[in-house]
């Protein structure tokens, strides 16, 4: 494994609280892009957010702390993030119906 494989992380990440209906995937994806962040968002049946994403470990973080607050109108209660192992299986970052 080379140096910047390293240094990529992988996440899967539920975000809870007030975070559908307000623009949240639109915005996470935009906020995927400024940090380079690669992967998926979706909104699950029980109301939260589902992020499954790759990344450089600096950009993964920033990205994380963009989703703790979202976007204006959002009101996030909880996030749980687990770390996996990096698959760099993901090109790019999209919103999943």
């Amino acid at each position: 494994m080379d140096r910047e494989q390293h240094e990529k992380k992988r996440y899967s990440i539920v975000i809870c609280g007030f975070v559908q209906g307000v623009g949240y995937r639109y915005s996470a994806l935009k906020a995927a892009g400024l940090y380079h962040i690669d992967g998926w968002v979706r909104n699950n049946s029980d109301g939260s957010v589902e992020i499954e994403c790759e990344g450089r470990e600096e950009d993964a973080s920033l990205f994380i702390e963009w989703l703790k607050k979202g976007p204006p109108y959002a009101r996030v209660s909880s996030v749980d993030i687990r770390e996996k192992e990096y698959q760099g299986i993901y090109s790019g970052f999209s919103i999943e119906y």
